[in-house]
C-alpha cells in the first residue's frame, strides 16, 4: 500500500523526530506488555492452577496488574506527544499552504473557485492531521503486533498457527480492493465538498443581490441539489465501508470457532495444553480488535491520502510570476514609465487583449486612459505592476523591465486603487497599514483628508472600528474614499487609479479630485477612466482601441481631433452607473475563466 501524496507530509515530521522516537519506542513497549499477559494466564493455568497452588499465583497477578498500568501509562503519555506532532504538523502545512496561495499570481485565482481552495485548506489538511495523530501510529502498531501475536501463535502451536495466518490471505485480498474503489469515491466527495463550499461562499458575499431581485429559493434549490448530490455519494462510501468492515470482521470470528474445535481436539489428545489452548485464544481476541480496526485506519488512509493529493495539487503549482534569477532591488524609482511593444493574452482565453501597445508616461505626469469597455484599460494598469505579465513586448520603470525587479521592490513603489475596493475584515487602521504597515498616524491622517475619508473618526472605535467582512458595514462610496486612501498612505512614487470615484456624489467627487492634484504633483500616475469627470486629473490623454494606443494628447486636444474620444467621454456621460452596480473582483476587460 503506496501512498504517494502522504510521503509528501514527511519533511513536516522531521523537526519532530525525538517525539516521533518516543511514541514508536512507547508504542512498541505497550504491545511488549499486553502480549506478555496470555503467556502469563498459560504459566499460570498449566503451574499454580493445575497444581493447586494458589500462593504462586499472587506474583503472577501481579504481575499480570504492573503489566496493565504500565501500557495505560505509556498510552496516555503515547497519545499526548501524538497530539503534538499531529497539531503542529497540520499548523505549519496550513501556514506553507497559504504562503502559496499568496505567491500565486492572480491568474491563478482566476481560474480556481476559491471554495475549492477553501476545502482544501481547512477539511483536506484536518484530515491530513487525523490520519497523522491517530491511523498512521496505530497502522504500525498493528502490523507490528500482528506479526508478533503469528510469531506467538506459531510458537505456541505450529497447526493452529498456520490456520491462522492462511485466513490473511483474503484479508489481504479485501483490504487491497477496498483501497481502490474508496479511493475514488472520496476523491469524489472532497471535489463535491468544494463546490459546496463555493456555493456558500458566493451566497454570503451575494446575499444583498439575492434578496433584491428575489433569487433566494432558486439558489436554494440549485444548493440542495448539490447537497443531494454530496448526500448520495457519502452514502456510497458508507456502503462501501460497511461491507468491507462486514467482512473483515466475520473472517476472524469464523477462525477463532475453527481454531476452538482443532484446539479443543488438541487438548484432548495432549498435544495441547489447556493453558496453551486459553493463551491461543486470547492472542486471537486480541487479533480481532487490530483486523476490525483496521477497516477504519483504511478508510482514514484513504481520505487523507486523496486529501493530500488535493492539497499538493495546489503545491505543485508553480507561480507564473515570481522573482527571476539576480532581480534587482528598486529603492526609490523616479517614476518614468513605458510600455512598449506590449502584447497580452489572458491566461485560458484565446482574445488577444493588447497588440502592439506603446504608452511613455513621464515621471510626475498624470496620464488619462480612456477607451470602449473591454478595451484593455485595467489589463494595462495591472501590468505595470506586475500583477499579470505581459505576453510579448515590456513594461518598463525608471527603464528597468519590470520583470526584472523583486515583486517586493516593484510593489512597494507603486499605489493601487481598484474601481471595486477590497476591504478586509479588520479595523480601519488595519485596512489603511496594508498599503503602508510603518505608516504615521500624521500620515494616515493626511491620506484620509485626500480622500475626503475622515468620517473613519467618527465610526464607533474610531480608526479602530472593525467594518466587517468585505467592508460592507459601509456605504460604497466610503469603502472606494477608504481604498483611495490605503492607496496614497504610503505615498507611492507611481500611482494606479482604476476608475476609483465612481461611486462619489458630484460633490465629493470634485473636493477629493481637489485634494488629489497636490498628491499626484509629486509622482507618475495612471488613471483608468470609465466617465468624462475623472478625465481632469489628467495632464495627458491616451485612447486605447484595438489593444493598442491610437491617440495622445490634452483631453481639449483629443474632444476636437479624434472623434472615437469624444463618442466614447459623451456615452460614458449617458450612462454614469449607479454605484455598486458592478461585478466585484473582476476587471470589465478579464474573461471568465474559473475551473474546479
Amino acid at each position: 500500500m503506496r501512498k504517494r501524496a502522504l510521503w509528501r507530509v514527511g519533511p513536516y515530521l522531521r523537526p519532530h523526530t525525538k517525539r516521533i522516537a518516543f511514541i514508536g519506542g512507547s508504542a512498541l513497549l505497550s504491545i511488549g506488555a499486553q502480549l506478555s499477559i496470555p503467556l502469563i494466564a498459560k504459566a499460570a493455568i498449566d503451574g499454580p492452577i493445575h497444581d493447586g497452588n494458589k500462593r504462586a499465583l499472587v506474583p503472577l497477578l501481579a504481575l499480570a496488574v504492573a503489566l496493565g498500568l504500565f501500557e495505560l501509562s505509556f498510552t496516555y503519555r503515547r497519545r499526548l506527544a501524538l497530539a503534538k506532532v499531529a497539531t503542529s504538523v497540520e499548523t505549519e502545512l496550513r501556514d506553507d499552504f497559504y504562503e502559496h496561495l499568496q505567491r500565486l499570481e492572480v491568474g491563478f485565482h482566476d481560474r480556481w473557485q476559491s471554495g475549492q481552495l477553501l476545502s482544501r485548506a481547512n477539511s483536506d489538511i484536518s484530515l491530513i492531521r487525523r490520519f497523522a495523530a491517530f491511523g498512521a501510529i496505530f497502522l504500525v502498531i498493528i502490523v507490528v503486533e500482528v506479526i508478533a501475536i503469528f510469531a506467538l501463535l506459531l510458537h505456541l502451536d505450529v497447526t493452529l498457527g498456520l490456520l491462522t495466518i492462511a485466513t490473511a490471505i483474503p484479508v489481504l485480498v479485501l483490504c487491497r480492493r477496498f483501497e481502490r474503489t474508496y479511493h475514488f469515491v472520496v476523491r469524489d466527495i472532497q471535489d463535491q465538498t468544494g463546490d459546496l463550499t463555493t456555493m456558500l461562499e458566493e451566497a454570503a458575499r451575494g446575499i444583498r443581490v439575492l434578496k433584491s431581485f428575489g433569487r433566494g429559493d432558486e439558489m436554494f434549490r440549485r444548493y440542495d441539489a448539490r447537497c443531494r448530490k454530496l448526500r448520495e455519494t457519502e452514502l456510497k462510501r458508507v456502503r462501501i465501508h460497511t461491507q468491507f468492515i462486514w467482512v473483515l470482521g466475520l473472517i476472524p470470528n469464523m477462525t477463532l470457532a475453527a481454531v476452538l474445535l482443532v484446539g479443543a481436539l488438541a487438548v484432548s489428545s495432549g498435544a495441547l495444553t489447556v493453558g496453551g489452548l486459553v493463551a491461543f485464544v486470547s492472542y486471537l481476541l486480541i487479533l480481532v480488535f487490530p483486523i476490525e480496526e483496521l477497516a477504519w485506519i483504511l478508510a482514514m488512509a484513504e481520505e487523507a491520502e486523496t486529501a493530500a493529493g488535493r492539497v499538493w495539487e495546489v503545491f505543485d503549482t508553480e507561480p507564473v510570476i515570481a522573482d527571476r534569477a539576480g532581480a534587482a532591488t528598486l529603492v526609490r524609482a523616479d517614476g518614468e514609465v513605458r510600455f512598449e511593444h506590449v502584447e497580452f493574452v489572458y491566461p485560458g482565453n484565446d482574445k488577444t487583449v493588447l497588440c502592439g501597445l506603446d504608452l511613455a508616461i513621464h515621471p510626475g505626469e498624470t496620464l488619462a486612459l480612456v477607451g470602449a469597455t473591454g478595451a484593455g484599460k485595467t489589463t494595462v494598469a495591472t501590468l505595470l505592476a506586475r500583477l499579470y505579465d505581459v505576453t510579448g513586448g515590456r513594461v518598463l520603470l525608471d527603464g528597468h523591465d519590470v520583470r526584472d525587479l523583486t515583486l517586493r521592490s516593484l510593489r512597494a513603489q507603486v499605489g493601487f486603487a481598484f474601481e471595486e475596493p477590497t476591504l478586509f475584515s479588520a479595523s480601519v487602521r488595519e485596512n489603511l497599514l496594508i498599503g503602508k504597515p510603518d505608516a504615521t498616524e500624521d500620515d494616515i491622517e493626511a491620506a484620509l483628508a485626500v480622500a475626503q475619508a475622515s468620517f473613519a473618526y467618527d465610526l464607533p472605535w474610531g480608526l479602530d472600528t472593525r467594518i466587517g467582512e468585505q467592508g460592507l458595514s459601509l456605504s460604497g462610496g466610503q469603502r472606494q474614499r477608504l481604498a483611495l486612501a490605503r492607496a496614497i498612505v504610503g505615498r507611492p512614487r507611481v500611482l494606479v487609479l482604476d476608475d476609483p470615484l465612481s461611486a462619489l456624489d458630484v460633490h465629493t467627487e470634485a473636493r477629493v479630485e481637489s485634494a488629489l492634484r497636490p498628491i499626484l504633483a509629486d509622482c507618475t500616475a495612471l488613471v483608468v477612466v470609465h466617465r468624462p469627470s475623472t478625465v481632469a486629473l489628467a495632464d495627458r490623454a491616451a485612447l486605447i482601441d484595438g489593444g493598442r494606443i491610437v491617440a495622445t494628447g490634452s483631453h481639449h486636444d483629443l474632444l476636437g481631433s479624434e472623434p472615437r474620444y469624444a463618442a466614447i467621454l459623451s456615452q460614458a456621460a449617458e450612462n454614469i452607473q449607479e454605484p455598486g452596480d458592478r461585478s466585484e473582483n473582476q476587471p470589465e476587460d478579464q474573461p471568465e475563466n474559473r475551473v474546479a
